[in-house]
């Protein structure tokens, strides 16, 4: 509720049932309780254009939640009439930076009855603790509710469990492509909240195959992708060249303006002061401050792309590609190609079963994969030649460094 005291303070922590919504939880609550799972609880509110929690679509997780953390609508004892705080506390996490919460220990938590919030009823809320505790005894406990749960969700917080996890997209509805059953990937959207019609699903070892292929025959095999490496080489080595012709035309000319400064000042001091030199001064005084400025923007040195990096590229992704059967450099070659690519999109095509695959991102990332020898520097990044359709060049470049070169292939 926005309200404010005697002092115009904003009075904060007030809340009141809106009644709408109230009751979409009562039926959440009900529908729960009488054995429709989340999923389809879900599925059903968006197709009836029921809002969702901050106006998105509702999911299972929106509905299930987690029962120790009491998130979730299910979970919610708000609901009940109970105001729970001190449940969970935000940290930072050293390796990300992230804030991250971690839950209190129970006997910290502050219970406050507040019977005008009440929304279930007791016999409608233990009728869904007793679903839950069926589902528990049948399936077992959430795995990320014991201590050895948890610390294999650590352990693989960091770690994609498949190769393209998190990569693959679907291009109806935007949303991610995630695992549905083991070993076949399916639109998220579609599965978890019926918010999208593309019901068609692809084998994970069969999409990497096509990934593994198509970078292997479309990105070293095409000349339009090797004419754009040597573009982009020719336009890096010549924009480093007029960066160093325009600073060190800059210094020049700093410097002379140094000294006729300090030459005005030394007539000055020696008492051959005329007017004319005041404004002589301020025009070279400004002059100092603009070259000053413009050097101080300007981008660090870079060095030039190596005259050869096309056929660089070319025999560098064929031993990535090679590198991802070996068993010794499998991961470090496995994480050269998540860095490769931006995004896979996955559209149904018009033959039953038929997936189309479009691979997108950034054409050098693969160069810091395998150093050569002699440690030559093949990826700088500055204004970018885009070997991109134009229809997709504006959604990639928010992705990546400014300059980077974006590619966009699509393969059978």
């Amino acid at each position: 509720m926005k309200a404010f005291d005697a002092n115009g303070e904003p009075i904060r922590g007030d809340r009141e049932i809106v009644p709408e919504e109230a009751d979409t939880i009562r039926r959440i609550f009900r529908e729960f309780a009488a054995g429709k799972s989340p999923k389809a609880i879900a599925v059903d509110l968006n197709r009836e254009g029921v809002p969702g929690p901050l106006g998105r679509a509702w999911g299972d997780t929106s509905i299930r939640g987690h029962q120790t953390r009491g998130t979730g609508i299910i979970n919610n004892e708000l609901y009940t009439g109970v105001l729970v705080w001190n449940r969970l506390r935000f940290v930072k996490d050293p390796s990300t930076g992230k804030r991250v919460s971690r839950i209190n220990p129970e006997s910290a938590w502050i219970r406050t009855e507040v019977p005008h919030l009440r929304i279930v009823d007791d016999g409608l809320w233990q009728a869904v603790r007793g679903r839950q505790a069926q589902i528990t005894a049948l399936f077992g406990s959430n795995p990320a509710n014991t201590l050895e749960g948890r610390m294999k969700r650590v352990h693989l917080a960091n770690r994609p469990v498949h190769l393209l996890s998190g990569l693959l997209t679907c291009g109806c509805c935007g949303g991610k492509y995630g695992i549905i059953t083991p070993n076949r990937y399916g639109c998220l959207n579609h599965v978890r909240r019926g918010t999208c019609d593309n019901g068609r699903t692809i084998m994970g070892d069969v999409i990497e195959a096509r990934v593994l292929a198509g970078l292997k025959e479309k990105l070293v095999s095409s000349a339009a992708v090797a004419e754009a490496v040597r573009a982009y080489a020719d336009e890096m080595n010549r924009l480093n060249r007029d960066r160093r012709t325009q600073t060190a035309t800059d210094r020049k000319a700093l410097s002379k303006i140094e000294k006729a400064i300090a030459g005005i000042m030394a007539a000055i001091e020696d008492g051959l002061y005329q007017p004319s030199m005041k404004a002589r001064m301020e025009d070279l005084e400004r002059q100092k401050v603009e070259i000053a400025e413009r050097l101080a923007q300007a981008p660090a040195d870079l060095p030039d792309v190596h005259p050869n990096v096309a056929n660089l590229y070319r025999l560098r992704v064929e031993r990535l590609a090679d590198a991802l059967d070996d068993p010794d450099g499998g991961r470090q070659a496995a994480e050269a190609l998540r860095s490769l690519i931006g995004e896979i999109v996955l559209t149904p095509g018009a033959k039953r079963g038929e997936v189309h695959a479009t691979l997108r991102g950034e054409l050098f990332g693969i160069l810091d994969f395998i150093k050569d020898e002699e440690k030559q520097d093949c990826s700088p990044f500055m204004p970018a030649v885009v070997a991109c359709p134009r229809n997709q060049v504006s959604k990639q470049r928010a992705r990546y460094k400014p300059g980077s070169l974006l590619f966009c292939v699509r393969f059978a």
